[in-house]
């Protein structure tokens, strides 16, 4: 097998990179590496080419679903054409929605994360970036009227009880209370 180049090195490491985000969500950061690797389509032995450690990885697979979340929110001004109440509106309805509670690997990672992150050091980079990552959004989640925090707090609440609750009818009647109270005064 012949040796890989820095171009296909660099793809590689994304590559592994946004899978570990997306499996973090959806099963936890005790995912293996040989699972991460394997759903990367790359051998287990290549893993520490690119990173020193898994803890390496988790910082990265991270700050990387923030970056998405960082997206979604972007995506949300522009379909609430710039204005920020239309933005939150929108991501309020994308957020409780049943296909975001029933997709955990492309979804939040403020509500996927959580349970993983509050057993972590709060001296690691992953949880500095998932602080940081909770704390931008909660501020972007603020109204004149309302604290942001509030406000991320119930969305949160919100779709880890629809997760937990998914194969039930409360799962849906949570979402719904959840997107009223949020969306009532609008």
């Amino acid at each position: 097998m012949g040796r890989v180049s820095q171009a296909q090195a660099r793809e590689n490491r994304e590559r592994v990179v946004r899978t570990a985000s997306r499996l973090f969500r959806e099963q936890g950061t005790h995912t293996s590496v040989a699972d991460l690797m394997k759903a990367s389509g790359l051998t287990h032995g290549g893993f520490y080419k690119h990173f020193a450690s898994k803890e390496a990885l988790i910082d990265e697979a991270t700050a990387h679903a923030f970056g998405e979340l960082a997206e979604r929110r972007a995506a949300a001004g522009e379909q609430g054409a710039g204005e920020r109440a239309a933005a939150q509106r929108a991501l309020i309805d994308t957020y409780l929605s049943l296909e975001h509670r029933d997709n955990a690997a492309g979804g939040c990672p403020t509500a996927a994360l959580a349970h993983d992150m509050a057993r972590e050091s709060g001296a690691d980079e992953a949880h500095r970036v998932y602080t940081e990552g909770v704390g931008d959004f909660a501020e972007w989640m603020a109204t004149d009227d309302e604290n942001g925090i509030t406000r991320l707090c119930t969305m949160v609440g919100a779709l880890v009880l629809a997760r937990a609750t998914k194969d039930s009818p409360l799962s849906e009647e949570i979402l719904a209370a959840a997107h009223a109270a949020l969306t009532e005064a609008d």
